[in-house]
């Protein structure tokens, strides 16, 4: 379990890594940056690392994408399998989470609010981002 404070989110893709940060209650995330990966695993999670850091995060959860019937198909294991990896190399506690219905339930958040997701999303997921928000930084 992850104590209050800031925690870092991650979103682990074969050619970059996506993150993300909460607020201190752990009630908002924010995307902040993307890690181009280096094509060493040992030095993106050194980046990651860094990040946590830089950020007095407390913790790290990591998106899991299973299928929708549950099952972990070679994306989650994949993902497993590096997270494995990243509770060795960090020094805070490294949580997954299921993100099978995460975008159905912000579109469902957004409508509720009277806002389109079409409206919320940035220029595209090769590491994009939304008008005005500054330079993504790459380490």
């Amino acid at each position: 379990m992850i104590p209050k404070g800031r925690v870092i989110g991650l979103d682990l893709g074969a050619a970059r890594i996506g993150v993300a940060v909460t607020d201190s209650g752990q009630r908002l995330a924010t995307g902040v940056d993307r890690i181009d990966r280096s094509g060493d695993r040992s030095t993106d999670h050194a980046a990651v690392a860094r990040l946590v850091e830089e950020y007095e995060a407390v913790g790290v959860v990591v998106g899991l994408p299973l299928s929708m019937s549950g099952r972990a198909g070679s994306a989650a294991r994949a993902v497993s399998q590096e997270v494995a990896e990243l509770r060795l190399a960090l020094a805070v506690d490294v949580d997954t989470v299921d993100e099978r219905l995460t975008t159905v339930s912000a579109a469902r958040d957004l409508k509720a609010a009277g806002r389109k997701a079409r409206d919320q999303r940035g220029p595209g997921p090769q590491g994009g981002r939304p008008p005005g928000s500054g330079p993504a930084r790459r380490h």
